[in-house]
C-alpha cells in the first residue's frame, strides 16, 4: 500500500511466482503501485517476465521503498526495469531506503535485472539486497550503480548486498560512495576514480561441485568463486555503457 507523510512516500511490491504444472510459471501475486508499478511483459512462456515501471520520480529523501519477489519451487521469474533509478534530494530529510527481497525456492530460478541506480548530487540513499536461495535454487542477479549524472558530483549511496544459500551466507558486502562517506572510497583501493561500480552474481547448484576459477577480466572487473555454489563478478568503469558491456560479458561467460 503506497502513502505519503511529511517524511517522504512509503511504497511495497510484492510478485509471487510459481509453476503451472504444464512448463510454464503464472503470477499468482503481482501488486505495486505508485512509484514501484509492476508491468508482466512478453515472455517464452517457460518463465514470467516482469517489468518495474518507475511511475513516479524517486527515491527522495526520507522515501521507503521495499519489493519482495518469490519464486516457487519449479517457477522461473525474470524481473528487470523500465528505466534507470535516480535517486534525488527531497524536500523531506534524512535517508532514503531501497529495500529488495528475492526468495527463491528449490528447483526454481530468478532473475534480477534492473537498469542502474544513479545517486544524483544532494541525494541520500541506502539500498539493501537480499536474496535467500534453497539448496538447488539459481540465482542472476546484477546491480549497477552511477555515481551522479553528467558533470556532476554524486549523493550520498551506501549499497549493501546479501546472498545466502541453504541458510549459510556465500555473500555479505557494503559499499559506501559520496559526501560523508567513509575514507578511501574513491582511492585505488575501491573505485580509483571511476563513477560506476557493479556486481553479478551467479547461483547454481553445479558450481558446488565444479567452482569457477577466480580470474581477472581485464583491468577493471574480477570473477571470483564464492564459498558455496556462487560466483561473484565485481566491476567499476568511467561510466554506465561500459560497466554494462563489462557485465554482459562476464555473464556471457558463465552460461
Amino acid at each position: 500500500m503506497d502513502g505519503v507523510s511529511a517524511t517522504g512516500v512509503r511504497a511495497d511490491a510484492r510478485i509471487v511466482a510459481r509453476a503451472d504444472g504444464h512448463g510454464g510459471t503464472v503470477l499468482p501475486v503481482l501488486d505495486g503501485d505508485g512509484p514501484l508499478a509492476l508491468r508482466r511483459t512478453r515472455s517464452d512462456g517457460r518463465e514470467a517476465k516482469v517489468m518495474l515501471v518507475g511511475a513516479m520520480s524517486g527515491p527522495l529523501g526520507g522515501d521507503r521503498f521495499s519489493l519482495t519477489a518469490s519464486a516457487a519451487e519449479g517457477a522461473r521469474l525474470h524481473i528487470g526495469s523500465a528505466a534507470a533509478t535516480l535517486a534525488l534530494p527531497g524536500q523531506a530529510k534524512g535517508e532514503a531506503r531501497y529495500d529488495v527481497r528475492l526468495d527463491v525456492a528449490d528447483g526454481a530460478e530468478l532473475h534480477w535485472l534492473p537498469e542502474q541506480l544513479i545517486s544524483a548530487r544532494g541525494s541520500d540513499l541506502y539500498v539493501t539486497t537480499r536474496a535467500e536461495l534453497a539448496a538447488g535454487a539459481r540465482l542472476v542477479l546484477r546491480e549497477e550503480q552511477v555515481l551522479g549524472r553528467a558533470g556532476e558530483d554524486p549523493g550520498r549511496l551506501t549499497s549493501r548486498l546479501t546472498v545466502r544459500v541453504a541458510g549459510r551466507a556465500v555473500l555479505d558486502q557494503e559499499l559506501s560512495c559520496g559526501p560523508g562517506a567513509p575514507g578511501g572510497w574513491d582511492g585505488p583501493a575501491v573505485l580509483a576514480g571511476h563513477r560506476a561500480v557493479g556486481q553479478l552474481v551467479v547461483v547454481r547448484p553445479e558450481f558446488a561441485e565444479q567452482p569457477v576459477q577466480a580470474e581477472a577480466l581485464g583491468e577493471c572487473a574480477a570473477l571470483i568463486p564464492l564459498a558455496g555454489p556462487a560466483a561473484l563478478v565485481s566491476a567499476v568503469a568511467p561510466d554506465a555503457l561500459r560497466l554494462r558491456r563489462l557485465l554482459d560479458e562476464a555473464l556471457a561467460m558463465l552460461r
